[in-house]
């Protein structure tokens, strides 16, 4: 929390900011002058001091023009506001004294909660946002007349409300859907596995084959955000200033599709005034890399530390953050340069160097990060022609919430997807019966997986059981886990 204190006194009639302003908040003097002038309200005529505290903070943006200017009508008893000290207040001002919409007022109320204020006073464009807050009396003000006059007791305004569980069921519609692909069974089926246990899944297949079709299908069957989720990815939106006005929370599992022209720092965030990036935005939801080898190394190699930690913390000359980004990866590429290596209606022209670089791109750390490495081949004349749709979304996603809600019953206390288990859970839920373990033993002897590779491998299994409502990992489910890793198979490598 910035606290604005405002003194004035004897001197050369002048306002110093102090307090680490950026030109943003320096700039404020003009803006609050004029909007005490246009409101009705005169302007200090002696030396005024206004302090942003903590000092040693560094202050952004015009988020403290409105604090500033009720501190000043305060300080030259124009008004008295008695109030003034029960609420937290944020909004930039216009020069006629209009409040402006800022970002990150969720994050700001959630505040306002924690330090035990009555409640939060925002511009009436960020009131629906900050009113997502329960237990917290949110007051949207148009202007900075309206503002003062309510604290003062000289008019009233009505507490804004919002019904969470409307907002979430308003965004609950899609237009795309699963049974407008024609055949792929195998790979949708994999995507099912993939949404059911939270994994990371990578498409590989030649151009035209569905890969980004099914991709961006994903979210039609993603189980429904809880409150707690959508609360942390609206706080994110907000903060990026990507919300949208007619949007106050981020109701639907975000899935973020960035070009690969992208910078690491478009990807991971930490811009000048730290600002999420990629990662952190599809908090919650999918992050879908399309050509995936077209990515710079060092991009996709930045991907490393997220993916295993569900954060990323980020150190800049003007501070250190850490931005959550729990977000499930969904990735497609071609098998070669050209796109047609082992496609049988077509002839491939890479040489095996061109496929070999092309495939370097991608290190085995990342691979080894990835759960579901699924082929997409081309698909047949006769499925592109079959007349009878194929399984809808809805039915997909109803195995979906299923299986999460029996991993959400078994992790109660660790996690709520077989993807994010930890160590100790992964030991005590992840263990195949004997005849299934002989077989995990065997394959990964022969295919030489790596450690990691081994636990995923388990982790799909898990997901697979419970898609088959079955408490036990057997045979059948690690052998449709190990189908799903293409990259590791001869064929491949």
């Amino acid at each position: 929390m910035v606290e604005v204190e405002t003194n004035t006194g004897q001197g050369v009639p002048q306002v110093v900011i102090v307090g680490l302003p950026d030109k943003a908040v320096t700039e404020s003097r003009d803006r609050v002058k004029t909007a005490l002038e246009n409101c009705g309200f005169r302007h200090i005529r002696t030396r005024t001091t206004i302090n942003l505290a903590p000092a040693n903070l560094r202050k952004e943006g015009p988020v403290y023009d409105l604090p500033m200017a009720l501190g000043i009508l305060a300080a030259t008893e124009q008004l008295a506001m008695p109030r003034l000290a029960e609420f937290l207040i944020v909004g930039e001002l216009a020069l006629n004294g209009a409040l402006r919409p800022t970002r990150g007022v969720l994050s700001m109320a959630m505040l306002a909660r924690e330090i035990g204020r009555a409640g939060v006073i925002v511009p009436k464009q960020n009131a629906a946002e900050a009113s997502l807050v329960q237990g917290l009396e949110v007051y949207g003000a148009g202007n900075l007349r309206e503002c003062a006059e309510f604290l003062a007791n000289k008019i009233k305004l009505m507490p804004h409300r919002h019904d969470t569980d409307l907002l979430l069921a308003a965004q609950a519609g899609h237009e795309l859907d699963f049974s407008d692909i024609k055949g792929q069974s195998h790979a949708k089926r994999a995507m099912e596995i993939a949404m059911a246990g939270g994994h990371n899944v990578l498409l590989i297949g030649p151009p035209g084959s569905g890969k980004s079709m099914l991709s961006r299908r994903l979210p039609t069957i993603a189980p429904p955000m809880t409150l707690d989720e959508a609360l942390e990815t609206t706080r994110i939106h907000s903060v990026a200033g990507i919300l949208p006005p007619s949007q106050p929370m981020v109701a639907a599992r975000p899935f973020r599709s960035p070009h690969h022209t992208m910078s690491d720092i478009a990807l991971t965030g930490g811009t000048a005034d730290l600002r999420p990036g990629e990662v952190s935005l599809a908090h919650h939801g999918m992050l879908f890399l399309d050509e995936l080898p077209e990515f710079k190394r060092s991009t996709l190699e930045a991907l490393r530390q997220p993916i295993e930690d569900g954060a990323i913390h980020v150190a800049r000359a003007t501070g250190a953050v850490a931005f959550p980004c729990r977000f499930m990866l969904v990735a497609a590429m071609n098998p070669c340069p050209c796109g047609y290596y082992g496609d049988p209606g077509k002839e491939c022209r890479c040489s095996p160097v061109q496929i070999q670089r092309y495939r370097s791109k991608i290190s085995g750390p990342l691979l080894d990060r990835i759960d579901l490495h699924v082929e997409v081949p081309a698909i047949p004349y006769t499925e592109m022609t079959r007349s009878a749709p194929g399984e809808t979304s809805a039915a997909i996603r109803d195995r979906v919430v299923q299986a999460r809600y029996r991993q959400y019953q078994r992790y109660r206390k660790q996690g709520q997807t077989n993807a994010a288990l930890g160590a100790r859970a992964f030991r005590a839920h992840c263990q195949p019966d004997e005849s299934g373990h002989e077989f995990l033993r065997s394959a990964v002897t022969e295919m030489r997986f790596s450690a990691r590779a081994y636990d995923r491998i388990l982790k799909v299994a898990r997901t697979i059981a419970d898609l088959d409502a079955s408490e036990q990992i057997t045979t059948r489910h690690i052998g449709e886990a190990l189908q799903h890793r293409a990259l590791d198979r001869s064929i491949w490598t």
